[in-house]
């Protein structure tokens, strides 16, 4: 699917109410499971910009966070019916806050996991484009298969289990260094804005997954429930960062209580 002058893969399967799977960085769309959702949904998982798939462009801006939530009103607009329920994880959690913000009037539901609102402190966050910048040098210089040998080490992946890294790594290897390090140069997090400030103007049902296993972003969750005006805050067990492929079966049934709530 060309989208804005980008050929976009794009999973689109089962029938019924829409739920947009949006994944996280060095991912796919084929992270995400129609089990995890009501057996009655139309599941669409796009392969975002520079992973899987997709198109991965020359120019970093091309990755700008708020391109690509313009680039996802296309992607629903050609795919399903509006309102949907989007749903982020990580990056694609990011990435639906900024849609959720921008293109409210496209969202029934909103589902964020293990994600941030960005970085609050002008000058944290600018160390942070640094580091995504040094970090996207890298993965050019050394490939994909040297930079998941570090990347695989990272403390928010210590709870997966033999199987989910495998899965994992099978994704990830099969990635476009040129796509993964610009998508940090556009996408990272020091490129994202701080929309702290901002939750409070989110009037649509949201729902917050974090790994109780995952102290940080639990802390950015319970954080982010206290500023928004119709949140559901759900710590799952067991679980660190990647929820939905460590507790499955917690993770499906929080979400579908939530879409039928």
């Amino acid at each position: 699917m060309n989208i804005n002058g980008v050929e976009y893969q794009v999973r689109v399967t089962g029938d019924g109410a829409p739920v947009v799977a949006l994944h996280g960085f060095t991912g796919s769309g084929a992270n995400w499971s129609a089990d995890l959702f009501p057996p009655m949904t139309q599941l669409i998982a796009p392969d975002l910009l520079g992973h899987g798939a997709t198109e991965s462009p020359d120019n970093y801006r091309r990755y700008g966070i708020s391109t690509a939530a313009r680039d996802l009103v296309d992607l629903i607009v050609r795919t399903t019916t509006p309102p949907v329920t989007l749903l982020g994880y990580s990056m694609g959690g990011r990435l639906a806050l900024d849609f959720a913000l921008h293109h409210t009037e496209y969202l029934s539901k909103l589902v964020l996991e293990s994600a941030s609102p960005g970085i609050d402190d002008e000058f944290e966050r600018m160390a942070r484009r640094g580091n995504d910048y040094t970090l996207a040098e890298r993965i050019e210089r050394d490939g994909v298969e040297a930079f998941m040998a570090k990347w695989e080490q990272n403390p928010l992946f210590a709870t997966q289990s033999p199987e989910v890294r495998e899965r994992l790594r099978v994704v990830r290897l099969a990635q476009n260094p040129v796509g993964l390090a610009n998508s940090l140069r556009g996408m990272g997090t020091g490129a994202q804005p701080s929309y702290w400030n901002r939750l409070g103007e989110l009037h649509l049902p949201v729902l917050l997954i974090a790994g109780e296993l995952d102290t940080k972003f639990t802390a950015i969750a319970r954080r982010m429930s206290e500023r928004l005006t119709n949140c559901t805050l759900a710590i799952i067990p067991g679980a660190g960062h990647t929820v939905h492929l460590e507790q499955p079966t917690r993770y499906a049934e929080t979400v579908q209580r939530f879409l039928a709530s």
